[in-house]
């Protein structure tokens, strides 16, 4: 009979886990992705599932679980795909459907603005800390003649801005461009209304028009922030 208890059966079980490979691409082919557009349906039954109840008219914002479920599913998709949000649904009027288009667009362009300012002052921090190390090093230069103590002072603030620099370069920066990515991908959804869901399978012209659609957003902001 199969058992776990011998150490050497676990640690070889382990080492089939830690080995195991996934089928991410695979899997967002089948499910998310077609010709280089990810599809994520969502059904609702009312206004309500999209609108949270308790906001009012003009400061909508989105039902929580409804935000979850869109940020769930464009966590798995890749961040070069625009996203077709496709709401499955036979209960709202048209003017209903432009408020939650509305609300969803207003709602990720907040935080992508969000994601900006944290983006700026991280920004603002790395020419500080370059301008900082560059002191430092001039400082721990012109210290050859002073005593241990002021030169370890200096040492240690030089330490301190290289490694600050270091950690931005190498992981903050990193970071922060990943999520401005990601921000902008759910700042520039397009959202469809349909009554079922049909897999779509998207022309070249269908593709290169949503593309422009998307080019002239982004174009539209850049100008508007520029005035």
């Amino acid at each position: 009979m199969f058992s776990l208890n011998n150490t050497a059966m676990k640690k070889k079980v382990g080492e089939l886990f830690e080995s195991r490979k996934g089928q991410m691409e695979e899997l967002l082919a089948r499910d998310f992705v077609n010709n280089g557009i990810a599809t994520f349906p969502i059904k609702i039954s009312s206004y309500d599932d999209v609108i949270h109840p308790l906001s009012v008219r003009r400061y909508e914002t989105l039902n929580s679980d409804f935000k979850d479920l869109v940020e769930l599913g464009a966590g798995v998709i890749p961040p070069d795909c625009p996203i077709v949000l496709n709401i499955i649904e036979d209960c709202l009027t048209e003017e209903e459907r432009k408020t939650i288009v509305a609300t969803i667009q207003e709602y990720y362009a907040y935080n992508l603005g969000i994601v900006e300012n944290e983006e700026k002052r991280h920004t603002k921090r790395f020419i500080l800390m370059t301008v900082g190390l560059v002191v430092a090093a001039f400082l721990l230069w012109l210290s050859e003649g002073l005593d241990e103590i002021s030169r370890e002072l200096i040492f240690v603030l030089f330490w301190f801005m290289g490694d600050t620099l270091c950690d931005y370069i190498l992981l903050t920066g990193h970071d922060l461009r990943r999520d401005r990515r990601a921000a902008g991908q759910l700042a520039s959804i397009k959202v469809t209304f349909s009554k079922s869901f049909d897999e779509s399978d998207y022309t070249k012209e269908e593709v290169n028009k949503l593309y422009s659609e998307i080019a002239q957003d982004v174009k539209e902001t850049i100008q508007d922030n520029t005035k």
